[in-house]
């Protein structure tokens, strides 16, 4: 029986929503897992629009699942109509709408807030003992939300992730551990059943980016 999989978006486009790159590799290779999938986001309004050709703000203002269903091609549902009971793993690919929409990281740090609808379903899928993978920032979610887990950003040794030492730092602080892990790599932290991937938190070329995914997704299917 195929595995029953909910991915999880927070827009469309790498400075303000999800990483486009990371959302289809996810699907990719959940596919070629023969995974059935559901995607989902929250029907909220951005932070903020970004210009990604200029790299700044711009006045507009958009919907995290409207824009979030440019990537599920329209087969797209409200995070609200999630039933854990339905599924059999949760899945959350990168990319700053993480860090900007479904949570205030990107202005807050270690001490943001995290979107009450994701709060719950993080916690929904992680009381029934049921797999969590994340990957580029969003593990930083885990981190938040379930004090003591294990998750990986990358290695903070690699010249390519420079902003993994800072982001590790406040995963310690929030009183989790930090796993430092190649891009190549995913840390399955097994007792938690979160399994996390930098994706592109590190500077790689894509075909590394997309097979750490890889890895992310079958371990986290193997979990389910």
């Amino acid at each position: 029986m195929s595995k029953r999989v909910a991915v999880v978006l927070a827009g469309c486009g790498v400075l303000d929503g999800s990483e486009i790159h990371e959302v289809s590799a996810t699907l990719v290779h959940l596919s070629r897992q023969g995974a059935s999938v559901k995607i989902f986001a929250p029907n909220i309004d951005q932070m903020h629009v970004v210009d990604h050709v200029k790299g700044a703000p711009t006045e507009d203002r958009r919907n995290v699942l409207v824009e979030s269903a440019r990537l599920a091609r329209g087969d797209i549902q409200d995070l609200s109509e999630l039933s854990v009971q339905d599924l059999d793993a949760l899945i959350f690919p990168g990319g700053f709408g993480v860090a900007k929409n479904l949570c205030t990281w990107a202005v807050q740090g270690k001490d943001c807030l995290v979107n009450e609808q994701v709060k719950a379903v993080l916690q929904a899928f992680h009381s029934e003992k049921k797999p969590i993978g994340l990957c580029c920032i969003s593990p930083v979610l885990a981190a938040k939300i379930f004090p003591g887990c294990e998750v990986t950003v990358g290695h903070d040794k690699d010249e390519r992730c420079p902003d993994v030492p800072d982001t590790a730092k406040a995963i310690t602080e929030l009183g989790c551990k930090h796993i430092c892990k190649n891009v190549s790599e995913a840390h399955v932290d097994e007792k938690n059943k979160i399994v996390t991937t930098c994706a592109f938190m590190c500077k790689a070329p894509l075909h590394e980016i997309f097979d750490g995914i890889g890895v992310m997704v079958q371990e986290t299917l193997k979990l389910a």
